[in-house]
């Protein structure tokens, strides 16, 4: 491939990142995803919660800690809208209400026995 070949193929290139790239909000709302799930507790909760929902007490068992922590971290969680929660008589069951954040953390899951 000679120079001009190369610099057609760059330009393509660059117009199709730009033609995909989210806006600088939908980037600014990634970012925040990615940091609300990057906190190892956050994380835990989130594993937790892959099976179904849980009440906090249960989400308290399940990953350690006291239950003002976990519910910090659910409401961080919530805010993000990665966490979605019911009332079901006294309690607060909590679930994973994007899935698509969970499949980022199956394949990061996956990852992690990727001898590459």
């Amino acid at each position: 491939m000679n120079g001009c070949d190369e610099e057609i193929l760059h330009k393509a290139r660059i117009k199709a990142a730009l033609e995909s790239m989210p806006t600088d909000d939908g980037i600014e709302e990634m970012c925040a995803r990615f940091k609300a799930i990057s906190e190892p507790s956050r994380l835990k909760i989130l594993l937790a919660l892959e099976g179904g929902e849980l009440c906090v007490d249960h989400i308290v068992e399940a990953v350690g800690g006291n239950q003002s922590a976990v519910s910090h971290q659910l409401k961080t969680l919530k805010d993000n809208k990665i966490v979605k929660c019911r009332r079901a008589g006294k309690k607060i069951l909590y679930s994973v209400s994007d899935g698509h954040v969970m499949a980022m953390i199956e394949l990061s899951k996956e990852h992690l026995n990727c001898n590459e």
